[in-house]
């Protein structure tokens, strides 16, 4: 679907990034009338902390930072990719004549998501500029954003329009785990494919459930900040591996995979034993899931009949559970560095009983997630740049719009 520039940006200088890339392609001999214009959002995750790898469900919306391109037909037979602060990428449009790429990288993606849509429909050679506002490690997923925008733009002049929003981002999950080398559950894609405010269920993770939501957070009186503790996530892997693993194995002790599949009654009905061979932790992290998965539900159920109050209420209880039961906040055995535990820290000591914060993403490091009062964000914001950093505290916006075309 095509949507005009003001229905999905509210900056002027979103315009200015546009105009740029377009710009790029005059300069390598494009006719304005041939380029078009594309665009796929950040996401940020509103509730079900770790749920998605165990099938289970998700709040999540797209966010008021995206990656756009300018794209125009070349007649060449290749697809010329130049994206900032990346190489240059080149690829031929028949999948047998390209060199397998290196995993992590731009081309990879580019190939991947090249080869998967030649098959759906007609393949031309295209040349595309791109930018990003989604900044890598900023917790609001860039490589989802890239995956998807190059699905849409594939979607659109190969394919006719035609590839629904799952299934866009079905493509972003498929290239991110064969074509990178990064295994990932859909959640990022799909809340930056399908926009606005979302209800997920993954128990069917090939065919995940979505029911969009109405969420205004001004009208609600309230401002959503993400805030950047300053720790990256290198050296987190094994961290991060983890849960998923923990899980892994206490489920394979009811023949299970993932705990979708596994009764809570029956949890705990085998707790001791599980204690035994799992671990406290591995229990822990299970009580978590159960316990987010009713949350997720709540959450929806609060937005539905406008209670913000209700809302807010369980995403605190999300971010203490992620505290106390998943225990992804600090790495194991850090003592001396706890940077996401001190930012937690100051937003609750900042907003002092109001509003609510947790969490955000993976964690360990990366990003908190803060409901602040409006009379109260500016301050709110002021002091935690002075804490942590400038540019650490960033307002976002919820954006109706997901994977797009858009008209300059």
């Amino acid at each position: 679907m095509k949507y005009s520039y003001d229905q999905v940006y509210h900056r002027p200088e979103d315009r200015a990034r546009l105009i740029a890339l377009r710009d790029a392609l005059l300069a390598d001999g494009h006719r304005p009338q041939e380029i078009r214009f594309f665009t796929a959002p950040g996401r940020t995750e509103l509730g079900g902390n770790h749920t998605d790898h165990q099938h289970g469900l998700v709040l999540a919306a797209a966010v008021d930072v995206d990656t756009v391109a300018a794209v125009a037909p070349n007649h060449l037979g290749r697809i010329r990719l130049w994206s900032q602060g990346f190489p240059p990428c080149e690829i031929d449009i028949v999948p047998t004549k390209n060199p397998p790429a290196p995993k992590e990288s731009a081309l990879s993606l580019l190939q991947g998501m090249a080869e998967l849509c030649e098959p759906l429909g007609q393949a031309c050679g295209l040349d595309i500029r791109a930018s990003s506002t989604v900044l890598p490690g900023g917790g609001l997923s860039s490589s989802a954003s890239f995956e998807v925008l190059l699905a849409e733009i594939f979607n659109v002049l190969w394919c006719g329009d035609r590839l629904s929003p799952l299934k866009l981002a079905e493509l972003g999950q498929r290239v991110e785990n064969d074509w990178f080398g990064k295994p990932s559950g859909r959640l990022d894609q799909a809340a930056s494919a399908v926009g606005g405010a979302a209800y997920m269920s993954f128990a069917d993770p090939d065919a995940p459930v979505v029911e969009k939501l109405e969420l205004d957070l001004e009208a609600a009186g309230y401002a959503l900040f993400i805030i950047n503790c300053g720790a990256g996530h290198a050296d987190l892997t094994g961290e991060y591996a983890a849960i998923p693993g923990e899980l892994k194995k206490l489920c394979a002790c009811f023949g299970k995979a993932v705990l979708q599949q596994v009764p809570e009654a029956d949890f705990y009905a085998r707790l001791p034993e599980l204690r035994t061979s799992c671990g406290d932790r591995a229990v822990l992290r299970a009580m978590h899931i159960y316990e987010e998965n009713r949350r997720v539900t709540a959450q929806r159920d609060a937005l539905r009949r406008g209670d913000f109050a209700a809302y807010l209420r369980l995403v605190r209880e999300s971010g203490l559970s992620s505290w106390r039961l998943l225990q992804n906040i600090t790495p194991a055995g850090s003592a001396a560095e706890q940077p996401m535990a001190l930012t937690l820290a100051l937003c609750e000591k900042l907003l002092a009983g109001q509003g609510a914060c947790r969490v955000h993403g993976g964690g360990f490091a990366g990003t908190a997630q803060a409901y602040v009062p409006l009379d109260m964000a500016e301050s709110f914001r002021t002091e935690m740049e002075r804490l942590l950093g400038p540019g650490a505290c960033q307002r976002r916006i919820v954006r109706p719009v997901g994977a797009a075309e858009i008209e300059v």
